[in-house]
């Protein structure tokens, strides 16, 4: 029996992490097609154009869960810029609504996730309900 021990320990291992990490609610960013894709629960719910970082600024890749939100949000660091609905998942980096939707759908942040205002009102009030700690912010390549 004492030789099945690692075997079960190994295997509640592997499936810790997947639980650990599960998020009823993902917004995930491709920064190569400029697209946000939600998912909820499993099933597509949008997929809306996006802004993020133009040339010479960041947007981290990677996963976060989200950290805080803000309604009426201003950039402390961009000249009171709007930030509506912002949904802040790594340090100053947040996804928010833009009211430069024209240029949705290429790069032109300084580094946070752009969105249509409606959108980014949608995706906001998704995570009001669903709640912080089961929102993803999954940005990759």
């Amino acid at each position: 029996m004492i030789r099945f021990v690692p075997l079960i320990l190994a295997a509640v291992l592997a499936i810790a992490p997947a639980s650990v990490h599960a998020a009823s609610l993902v917004a995930k960013v491709s920064l190569a097609n400029q697209t946000m894709t939600v998912i909820h629960n499993g099933q597509v719910l949008y997929r809306w154009p996006v802004s993020t970082a133009r040339k010479g600024k960041i947007t981290p890749t990677g996963q976060w869960s989200a950290k805080w939100l803000s309604k009426n949000h201003r950039s402390s660091r961009y000249e009171n810029a709007p930030m509506p609905y912002a949904i802040f998942y790594n340090g100053h980096y947040a996804v928010h609504g833009t009211y430069q939707v024209n240029r949705l759908g290429r790069p032109a942040s300084a580094g946070c996730v752009r969105l249509h205002p409606d959108h980014a009102a949608r995706l906001f009030s998704l995570t009001k309900r669903v709640g912080l700690k089961q929102t993803r912010i999954v940005v990759q390549r």
